[in-house]
């Protein structure tokens, strides 16, 4: 198929099969004929009463209209890609290395809220801003802490590295990330403080899953869990973030059983997650832990089993608990999970249940692409898959 002539942008799927009709010089009679259906079809298609529900369908309407079925779908085009500049102002960031003192130093208190205000953009995925945020936030963080030590600044400083961290991994800068997350280590084991050095470990471990250091991902998150004293705070850790989040301590053992389930190691998982669980009790977490047991079964080639217990956690009223990053990205994890059991039907609508969750965590992660890809190519994916292929140009 070629695709000549200027996109339409911004019009429903109707109307852009209406206006390529007439561009081809086809009455809605011959459009009909050609795609052997109706005219009352074609004519309910075009005024929108009538979607196009299967992806076979969409395909042969681009075939006859001789357009790429992006054009048909596709809800922006030619947008920048704000992540390659965004990127790029993080790495000039990490590469400045010498921080002077400035004649009019930043306030702590007020980096500590535009902080606040990137973490609550992080649980919402907002990734775009945020990659154009953090940039000055870290540097904001840097001049706070040379102009006023202590261990306000150094926390301050410490969270914004790992922020950072959390948001490469996303956008699919692993080893950026690791730089990122191991400042932040560093700045934290400066303080001897075991908690800091906690709260450092948890983008520090994921950091190191996404560069597929598994080992030392699980090995990190145990040494910090251990050395954290018997009643840390139950507040918790970077990742998950405000209500509903486990403690610093269950988080950590997540991170380490999720780092064994991609090793295959299916005996320590399980102590890891029933260690967790212990530690959760009946808390805000427990919904966190069953999703990390979800992902862990799937891991170690359970299927069934995590397929069982996903839908008995998005029924349960705790799943409403957490946070929209951490419910969208595990909707990926899932969907990933049916993918590779063939239900390309369930793979499908969990994808629109990440978009639907949280955009960005879909349409701003370069990983995400692959998986929307092999799910679209099936002709009973869902209609609005095919839609979220055209948007990411996977189709």
């Amino acid at each position: 198929m070629s695709g000549t002539g200027r996109r339409v942008t911004g019009l429903p799927v109707g109307r852009r099969v209406a206006q390529w009709r007439v561009r081809r010089n086809m009455t809605q009679q011959q459009f009909a004929d050609r795609l052997g259906k109706s005219k009352s079809w074609v004519d309910k298609v075009e005024r929108g009463v009538r979607p196009l529900e299967r992806m076979s369908n969409l395909r042969e309407v681009a075939e006859v209209l001789r357009i790429d079925m992006e054009v048909l779908l596709a809800e922006r085009i030619g947008q920048p890609d704000v992540a390659v500049a965004g990127v790029a102002r993080i790495r000039a960031a990490l590469a400045r290395y010498h921080v002077e003192a400035s004649s009019r130093p930043p306030d702590v208190a007020k980096v500590r809220a535009r902080l606040d205000h990137a973490e609550q953009s992080y649980r919402h995925a907002r990734y775009p801003i945020l990659l154009g945020l953090l940039p000055g936030l870290l540097d904001a963080a840097r001049e706070a802490r040379v102009a006023r030590p202590g261990r306000a600044a150094d926390e301050l400083l410490v969270s914004a590295y790992g922020l950072v961290a959390l948001v490469l991994v996303k956008v699919g800068q692993g080893e950026l990330a690791w730089l990122a997350a191991d400042r932040g280590m560093a700045v934290a084991l400066t303080t001897d403080d075991a908690r800091l050095a906690a709260v450092a470990t948890v983008p520090l471990s994921q950091a190191l899953r996404a560069v597929g250091r598994r080992r030392s991902a699980m090995e990190t998150a145990l040494v910090a869990a251990r050395r954290l004293p018997p009643r840390e705070s139950a507040e918790g850790a970077l990742s998950p973030g405000g209500d509903g989040a486990p403690s610093l301590r269950v988080t950590l053992l997540l991170q380490a059983a999720l780092a064994a389930a991609s090793r295959g190691d299916e005996r320590r998982v399980a102590g890891l997650l029933d260690q967790a669980a212990v530690a959760v009790g009946g808390g805000f977490g427990r919904a966190s832990v069953e999703a990390a047991r979800v992902v862990a079964e799937a891991a170690v080639g359970d299927v069934q089993a995590a397929t069982v217990r996903h839908e008995r956690l998005v029924c349960g009223e705790q799943w409403r608990w957490l946070q929209p990053e951490h419910r969208a990205a595990y909707l990926l994890d899932v969907a990933r999970v049916h993918a590779l059991a063939g239900d390309m039907v369930r793979a499908g609508r969990a994808l629109l249940d990440a978009e639907r969750t949280a955009r960005s965590e879909v349409h701003d992660r370069p990983a995400v692409r692959d998986l929307v890809a092999t799910v679209a190519r099936y002709a009973a994916a869902p209609t609005g898959l095919a839609r979220l292929a055209a948007a990411l140009h996977v189709t």
